[in-house]
């Protein structure tokens, strides 16, 4: 799915978002490769190699921003890490422990019962299922 500086631009103006050059470089780093799971990091240092000149502080703010209009998916799966899903339908994911590194589960018969019913006023928006892996000894 790679996308052009155009299919881009138009994507970000879709979402609400000004095409500045800066969020322009980063989408077509995040989109690039189809979907995929990353962390800020890991987006600043792909940016860095890819000779964009941004600050870790930025890509943290646009992340965010993607995040907001709906063009990625906020994946908290351990503490000091935040993870970003460029794959926003609901999906349930692995994250193998010894690699930080996160898979989509692929469709399955996978079922949640027995949710219990949320407080007075709320409703569930979506739920997430982590499975850990760490690899065999």
């Amino acid at each position: 799915m790679n996308q052009s500086g155009t299919e881009i631009r138009q994507r970000l103006q879709q979402a609400g978002l000004r095409p500045t050059r800066q969020r322009v470089a980063l989408a077509e780093l995040l989109f690039a490769k189809g979907n995929r799971h990353l962390a800020a990091e890991d987006l600043h240092s792909e940016a860095v190699v890819s000779g964009v000149p941004v600050s870790l502080a930025t890509v943290y703010n646009t992340l965010h921003q993607f995040t907001e209009a709906g063009m990625l998916r906020i994946l908290s799966i351990e503490g000091s890490r935040t993870y970003f899903d460029t794959n926003t339908s609901d999906h349930h994911h692995f994250f193998i422990e010894d690699e930080n590194a996160v898979i989509d589960v692929p469709l399955s018969n996978l079922k949640v019962d027995n949710i219990p019913e949320p407080p007075e006023g709320l409703e569930i928006a979506n739920i997430d299922i982590v499975i850990r892996l760490r690899r065999k000894a």
